[in-house]
């Protein structure tokens, strides 16, 4: 039979995809055995991330993750569904993954991120039922992230730009020396080594292709935008009209960089390439400070004359839909990374600044504006959960959303906004919120096998006095089959952040659920430190890790054991991760006998060594009070004094060390320090080390891993509940 050779292309290209597809991971349904959460089942959930939203085609495009533990990766899909809930669909054909998904042309096409047959990240687009793919950029280099200007004839794109001289650019002749020169710190950030920075490059779009040239908004300038290592091209924001755009960026170096957060809102005029700062008045000039002293206690961030000059973290610009505002989010002072987030509207008219959530007394995250421009919808947490709220111009704002949940993202669309939402009984799943009713409809259902097929565990709030009066909110998770005539060992959970809310938060390692489901009692406290409780509350851990913080943690499971008789006060343990970590360390030899064994991820253990070990300077000068050298400073000497390792001779309990060591935030040489400190002195202990995890764990096996050390570490010491250990 004789086949053209367009259709026989086109059978080729078909039966490709197909055996891609085969290739790729998709959504799981494994057996449930006796209904048990495990960590197995944990990495077979799908996992959903980006999404964006079309009134006009009436549809949502989403990003699953889903990962395979056997092969140890994991698979980035995209799919639709109706705003109605209806007509699910797959649209990935591809055993690569394929990411961010956004509607163009009037909600007719989606444009996505995806490799080319070189493995190079490029923009393409296909139609909403997932045909019709074109690959719209043929760059060279990766794109990192993009946005298509309102019009859509031009697009801007994240690449990473070199940023320093490497060994072979000083010394050609050794191309192959591993070694590197460093002049200055913020060497290495978060998990890499800093060798490039990312920038946005102003593309033309003619709608069948990107430009071969792209303007750099940044070209010269040796700056992040988006800030790393956690910013996307959320810290960017085309003008509705498209001769504008607003770019988060700290425009600062090395140790400048190191030990400040002062990043500024700039307005990017396409036509002139001219940048106006809107959050600095002209003529500003930053103040002479001590670097390695707290920020808080110079006069960094007292207003100059009154005027305000945004001296903290200002990021994530938007433009109102009339184009006459934008807004960010805006913390007060510099040197904080903790500081209350603000919502921050300038009159691009009046060049005037107004604060819309003062009145709320925490952190609000993400936002968006209402179609009216005259109404903002953000998120934020308070006592032990977060919610929507809105906002107008005034400041005046209405709660929208409750319940035992927090909802982490929101998109608005007409009169609803579709929201992404979790708890600890639940993963993230597609909300759609009623702006005037605050009633959530369910959209997506990506986890409904594991969540109808598996039995979890009560979450209870428990409000308690701390030693010094106030209220406290500690969340109790109880096993699913759980039995009040029976005792269970407890575990108490120490946060991290340090100032990181334990509110209704999922999580794929630091499951709560998980935990009970392996027959422990969770008893996590919202202790000093913690947002959603006040400003004041949220403070007092600055410069004070070992106040009235670790009070709260022995007066959170203190009052749990008295309260509830189904908590065996003889088989305690204590864990955390980071400032959780630390706190682990610092319990260990501060817990008056109450616990039976440790476990400490990415802790603290020396705050000395932590001061000149981790890249963010602002951190530890802002916490800790600044460098342990200043002998003169009671504050800062309160600080060492209190470091963990110098209460080692107390330690008498078994302890389980856990770290990655490309986790530049804490050193991995803090959980050896802490592993070979205690079998020196003849204490039990593990150490569980990842030469290739950061700050978090990632790869599928190495979860499973961790889970399983976890929970050996935990049976050995504690033990699980009996049939028959009634009281």
């Amino acid at each position: 039979m004789n086949i053209p050779r367009a259709a026989l292309l086109t059978c080729t290209l078909l039966l490709m995809a197909e055996a891609n597809a085969q290739t790729g991971i998709g959504r799981q349904t494994p057996p449930i055995p006796n209904r048990v959460l495990t960590p197995e089942l944990l990495w077979a959930m799908g996992r959903i991330g980006a999404y964006d939203v079309s009134e006009e085609a009436g549809l949502v495009a989403y990003n699953v993750a889903y990962y395979s533990v056997e092969e140890n990766k994991s698979h980035t899909v995209i799919r639709t569904i109706r705003l109605d809930g209806s007509d699910e669909r797959l649209l990935t054909t591809a055993a690569t993954s394929e990411l961010n998904p956004r509607f163009i042309n009037g909600g007719k096409q989606i444009a996505y991120l995806a490799p080319d047959d070189q493995g190079v990240t490029q923009l393409w687009r296909m139609e909403v039922d997932g045909t019709g793919r074109t690959q719209l950029s043929h760059t060279d280099r990766d794109i990192e992230d993009y946005a298509f200007s309102p019009d859509e004839t031009q697009v801007i794109a994240i690449h990473a730009v070199k940023h320093s001289q490497g060994t072979a650019d000083r010394h050609p002749d050794l191309a192959k020396a591993s070694g590197r020169v460093i002049d200055d710190v913020m060497y290495r950030h978060w998990d890499t080594w800093t060798e490039s920075v990312p920038q946005p490059f102003l593309y033309t779009y003619d709608g069948e292709s990107l430009s071969n040239s792209a303007t750099n908004l940044l070209e010269g300038e040796p700056y992040e935008c988006p800030m790393r290592p956690f910013g996307g091209i959320e810290q960017l924001a085309w003008s509705p009209d498209g001769r504008f755009i607003a770019y988060t960026c700290r425009k600062k170096t090395g140790r400048d960089y190191a030990v400040s957060t002062d990043s500024d809102i700039f307005l990017y005029e396409i036509a002139t390439g001219r940048a106006q700062n809107l959050c600095k008045q002209p003529g500003y000039v930053p103040p002479v400070v001590d670097y390695t002293r707290s920020l808080q206690h110079q006069a960094v961030n007292a207003p100059a004359n009154g005027i305000d000059n945004n001296l903290g973290y200002d990021t994530n610009p938007q433009f109102s839909p009339d184009g006459n505002y934008i807004a960010w989010q805006s913390m007060e002072r510099d040197g904080y990374e903790s500081d209350r987030n603000r919502l921050c509207v300038y009159s691009l008219k009046d060049q005037t600044k107004i604060y819309v959530t003062e009145q709320f007394a925490s952190n609000m995250d993400t936002y968006a504006w209402a179609s009216d421009s005259r109404t903002l919808y953000f998120i934020g947490t308070w006592h032990g959960t977060t919610q929507v709220y809105a906002t107008d111009l005034t400041g005046r704002h209405t709660q929208l959303t409750s319940g035992q949940h927090d909802y982490t993202a929101l998109a608005p669309c007409g009169g609803r906004l579709v929201c992404s939402r979790h708890s600890m009984a639940e993963a993230a799943e597609l909300y759609l919120v009623d702006t005037k009713t605050g009633e959530a409809t369910q959209l997506t259902h990506e986890n409904r096998h594991f969540r109808e097929g598996i039995d979890w565990g009560e979450v209870r709030p428990m409000w308690s006095k701390t030693l010094d009066g106030h209220d406290m909110l500690t969340w109790i998770v109880l096993p699913p089959d759980f039995d009040e005539a029976k005792q269970y060992p407890a575990l108490l959970f120490c946060e991290g952040g340090p100032q990181s809310p334990v509110s209704q938060f999922w999580s794929y390692r630091w499951n709560m659920q998980l935990m009970a489901a392996n027959g422990y009692v969770v008893v996590a406290p919202n202790r000093r430190g913690l947002p959603g409780f006040g400003m004041e509350w949220l403070e007092e851990i600055s410069t004070n890790y070992t106040g009235r913080c670790m009070d709260d943690y022995k007066c959170a499971i203190d009052t749990a054991v008295a309260r509830f008789p189904f908590i065996d006060k003889e088989r305690l343990g204590c864990v955390g991760a980071s400032f959780g970590g630390y706190s682990v360390y610092w319990l260990a030899g501060n817990h008056e006998g109450r616990f039976k064994c440790f476990i400490a991820h990415d802790g603290i253990y020396n705050l000395e060594q932590q001061y000149v070990e981790t890249e963010e300077a602002w951190f530890t000068n802002w916490d800790l009070g600044g460098a342990p050298w200043h002998k003169d400073d009671p504050v800062i000497q309160r600080t060492f004094q209190n470091s963990p390792h110098q209460f080692v001779d107390r330690w008498d309990t078994p302890i389980l060390c856990i770290h990655g060591e490309l986790d530049y935030r804490i050193v991995a040489s803090q959980a050896m320090s802490a592993f070979n400190a205690a079998r020196y002195r003849g204490i039990p202990a593990q150490l569980l080390i990842f030469p290739d995890e950061n700050h978090w764990v990632l790869k599928p096996q190495n979860g499973i891993l961790w889970q399983r050390t976890f929970f050996e570490w935990l049976d050995r010491w504690l033990g699980k509940p009996s049939t028959d250990n009634t009281h």
